[in-house]
């Protein structure tokens, strides 16, 4: 919820502004501080799951208990869709006096964007594809990274902060194709939200039916970065580990996204 809340104002008080009180970078910044708070509101209780491809990522390489997948899952779409939903009632008017008498998806005056992603013009669903992949896996390879054990002198008191900064430096780095969902319940969950809230069945159809690839692609890219980071580093590093020449321990103790 809250990094729905803060992601989609930055980008709504940059779309409605004409960029004259937001751009790219408040945009990036925005949804990094919506990761850090959410992190820090909800680390202590649940470890901080706010990510649907992260979940399930740590659960295949086995560092979160499959028994658990499904409710958390539920309560990331639910949050989403609550975070989005603030978003919309704050900026109601707003959007309204901008769009002028009907809501539209896409175009000069379309400001579904606000709420969901779209690839940019001359980026096909193939690109936008292989972006959530690498979007998904370098941000699972980060946050395996800042929760490695080895690591835990700077996770534990910056670890929702660096992973706050990953965000940012996704967005920054590789931002410019599709939006970054890297998120699939920060990207559906909205796409339901609009479609009941004046913006029609268009807002699943639009640039050659985009809304399935953040939901397919975003775990693809998860997995196989969990799976890099897990054959990479983790492998080896439980190797020194038996023979006593490294951490004693690389089981990740939250997952913080």
């Amino acid at each position: 919820m809250l990094i729905l809340s803060f992601g989609t104002g930055s980008v709504a008080q940059a779309v409605l502004s004409h960029k004259e009180n937001g751009n790219m970078f408040s945009i990036n910044v925005g949804w990094g501080a919506g990761v850090v708070l959410g992190i820090m509101a909800s680390a202590p209780i649940s470890g901080a799951h706010l990510n649907p491809a992260v979940t399930i990522a740590l659960a295949v390489v086995n560092k979160f208990p499959w028994k658990k997948v499904p409710h958390y899952m539920i309560s990331q779409y639910i949050g989403a869709f609550i975070g989005a939903a603030i978003t919309l009632l704050t900026y109601r008017e707003a959007i309204v006096n901008f769009s002028g008498s009907e809501l539209q998806v896409l175009g000069e005056n379309g400001t579904a964007g606000i709420f969901v992603t779209f690839p940019n013009n001359g980026i096909s669903n193939l690109s936008g594809a292989i972006d959530q992949i690498v979007g998904t896996a370098l941000l699972l390879i980060c946050v395996l990274a800042i929760g490695l054990p080895g690591n835990n002198n700077v996770s534990k008191s910056l670890g929702p902060l660096l992973v706050g900064l990953t965000v940012v430096a996704i967005g920054a780095c590789f931002g410019h194709n599709a939006g970054y969902a890297i998120n699939p319940a920060r990207d559906f969950a909205p796409r339901v939200l609009l479609s009941i809230s004046g913006w029609g069945t268009e807002i699943y159809t639009a640039k050659q039916t985009w809304c399935w690839i953040p939901m397919v692609f975003c775990h693809i890219g998860g997995i196989l970065g969990a799976l890099l980071y897990y054959w990479g580093i983790e492998v080896w590093q439980n190797k020194k580990s038996n023979n006593h020449e490294g951490p004693d321990s690389l089981v990740l103790e939250k997952a913080e996204v």
